[in-house]
């Protein structure tokens, strides 16, 4: 992919139109509970206002449907975005029209602002051209600084883009960078990890990878599906076994593909999905009617270290196991041990994304030694699956 950017282009005294994702975590007392998303963007902002641009940035929040509902304002990000800045942010009552011209036009060169939830606008999900064109008219340049919006087709992320001179913001550029490393150019072998629950969520991403990779280790709840598949007793185990056949389709297409399928060797089973309850480790198919499959056994789980030892890239998105309830966390906190550590001692390049995925490895405490953790949710999953982001083709020169 060819994109122009920021670094080295001529800002001083333009109007850089910054698309962020602010949809953050709020209580019921409009008071942000996580600000990561916020942080991501101090990047791009201290870059362009350095640079004499005047930053104005641009955000949705929930789903006003089209609708101004107050309790969806962008106004209570404000404070906390100017203590992480460390300078006065303007707040635009409106994100087109006289109210945006006004906040703009007030802002001195290196200057930031806010402009109202772009969501109040039904032209913004529709990607109104007409709601495009007022948007465009505020600036000079355009900032895509949103890969967690990336996967929507919305003026704000694929309309504006086409009427400006457009650019990844630096959050982006190093998301693009990494997603390139881990699926676009990687060093091989590449070995993905796809967990979680339900293979019905991820049929598109599972025959996508097995096109790609050169091994992918499938573990959760959706592995029981496959061993369901491959004629194994699992008990009173989650399993979708109305996708029994698009299970043995996924395996016939990784065999044709040359991608080595893991699929668990042991498993961990209980009575009851309940924290501190009794847990015995049993070979495939050895499974009483009334036990069920609640993480993966210590047989698969060294597998899959020794895989990712002789692998030189790996995607991972899901857990082995129902990692929030102790004792079934161990497969998933093993494996991301042991993935850390070959990122540590540079010998692997890991990317990971998706909300588990991410908690799951904050909860073994390696989430600053894997190269790149997307927080990207939905277009974090649909780049895995091979589907095009309107956000970012529309970035491209």
């Amino acid at each position: 992919m060819t994109f122009r950017t920021l670094q080295g282009a001529n800002l001083s005294g333009k109007t850089a139109l910054v698309r962020v994702d602010f949809n953050v975590p709020m209580d019921d007392a409009g008071q942000i509970t996580d600000d990561t998303r916020l942080k991501a963007a101090l990047p791009t902002i201290d870059l362009l206002s350095k640079a004499g641009a005047k930053v104005v940035l641009l955000a949705h929040f929930d789903r006003p449907k089209g609708k101004r509902v107050p309790e969806m304002s962008l106004k209570p990000v404000v404070a906390p975005l100017a203590a992480l800045v460390g300078k006065d942010i303007a707040f635009g009552d409106d994100c087109i029209g006289e109210a945006a011209q006004a906040t703009i036009k007030a802002l001195k060169p290196g200057g930031v602002a806010l402009l109202e939830n772009l969501r109040f606008h039904a032209g913004e999900e529709k990607n109104d051209a007409a709601f495009a064109a007022e948007l465009a008219k505020l600036g000079d340049i355009y900032v895509n600084d949103a890969f967690s919006a990336a996967h929507r087709a919305h003026a704000s992320t694929e309309g504006v883009a086409k009427l400006l001179p457009a650019y990844p913001g630096l959050s982006m550029e190093r998301e693009l960078s990494a997603l390139d490393a881990a699926l676009g150019n990687p060093q091989r072998p590449v070995m993905g990890i796809v967990g979680g629950s339900k293979v019905s969520t991820k049929l598109d991403l599972l025959k996508n990878l097995v096109t790609k990779l050169d091994k992918l280790a499938i573990g959760g709840g959706m592995a029981n599906t496959f061993l369901y598949a491959q004629g194994h007793d699992v008990g009173a185990s989650y399993c979708e076994k109305d996708l029994a056949e698009t299970a043995r389709e996924i395996i016939r297409l990784a065999g044709q593909n040359n991608c080595k399928l893991f699929l668990p060797l042991d498993i961990v089973v209980a009575e009851q999905m309940a924290s501190g309850v009794p847990t015995r480790v049993r070979n495939l198919g050895n499974v009483d009617d009334h036990e069920r499959i609640l993480d993966a056994g210590p047989e698969t789980v060294a597998r899959l270290k020794r895989a990712m030892g002789n692998s030189k890239t790996l995607i991972w998105n899901g857990p082995l196991g129902v990692f929030e309830i102790p004792p079934f966390q161990r497969g998933t906190m093993e494996a991301a041990w042991h993935a850390a550590q070959l990122c540590r001692d540079g010998k692997l390049t890991a990317v990971a994304g998706g909300g588990d995925t991410v908690s799951a490895l904050n909860m073994a405490g390696v989430s600053v030694d894997f190269t790149f953790i997307s927080t990207a949710g939905g277009a974090f999953l649909e780049w895995m699956e091979g589907k095009p982001l309107p956000g970012v083709d529309a970035l491209k020169i």
